[in-house]
């Protein structure tokens, strides 16, 4: 993955400060929050604790409010087809996306996303239907972008992720909430070690 990039991605849809206590070095923050009142007031917050804790942070869904809050860049979901975001042209601007199928990642290659988020990896409760370790190889064989997994991940199933065959990464929700979050994940030949999770 690019050195600029985080390896590891926390999702929130507010503050929390469980998040921005981890002892975690190379941490994204997508803020995803669409409908709240206090959404902006809510991701200033957010992004001063990100350039606290030097974390990178990145806005779903609002290249407006994402570059009022100086963010590092926009998350744009799965549901989001448009492709406005092709002239973009600030480089160090990083667009990121997440794709459930083969149909979505070429519509996130096509938005310029660096990064697509492969959802979801294990079970989650909102769905029945999810891609496991065949199917996520299957889907990420594409090179022109980085992929990670998302979606179910927990410290139960969280060593699957080393028989990926191309991760680079991987985000979650309540996985980084929980106190105490594990240390420092090391990353290499595109492998997780994940030995010094706390217990």
């Amino acid at each position: 993955m690019h050195k600029y990039l985080p390896n590891l991605y926390a999702f929130i849809d507010q503050y929390d400060h469980n998040i921005f206590k981890n002892n975690i070095t190379n941490l994204g923050v997508i803020y995803r929050n669409y409908h709240s009142k206090n959404r902006e007031k809510e991701l200033f917050k957010i992004s001063k604790a990100c350039k606290k804790k030097r974390y990178k942070l990145y806005v779903s869904n609002s290249i407006k409010l994402a570059l009022k809050a100086k963010a590092d860049g926009l998350y744009i979901p799965s549901f989001n087809k448009t492709k406005k975001f092709l002239n973009n042209e600030n480089r160090k601007f990083i667009i990121l996306g997440s794709a459930h199928n083969q149909k979505e990642i070429y519509e996130k290659i096509q938005q310029n996303c660096k990064i697509i988020f492969i959802s979801p990896i294990f079970y989650v409760k909102k769905t029945n239907a999810y891609l496991d370790v065949h199917k996520f190889n299957s889907l990420s064989q594409q090179r022109k972008v980085n992929f990670l997994a998302l979606g179910g991940i927990n410290k139960k199933n969280i060593k699957k992720l080393n028989i990926l065959s191309n991760i680079k990464g991987f985000g979650g929700i309540s996985f980084f909430k929980k106190k105490p979050a594990f240390k420092r994940p090391v990353f290499l030949k595109n492998k997780i070690l994940l030995n010094n999770l706390k217990r």
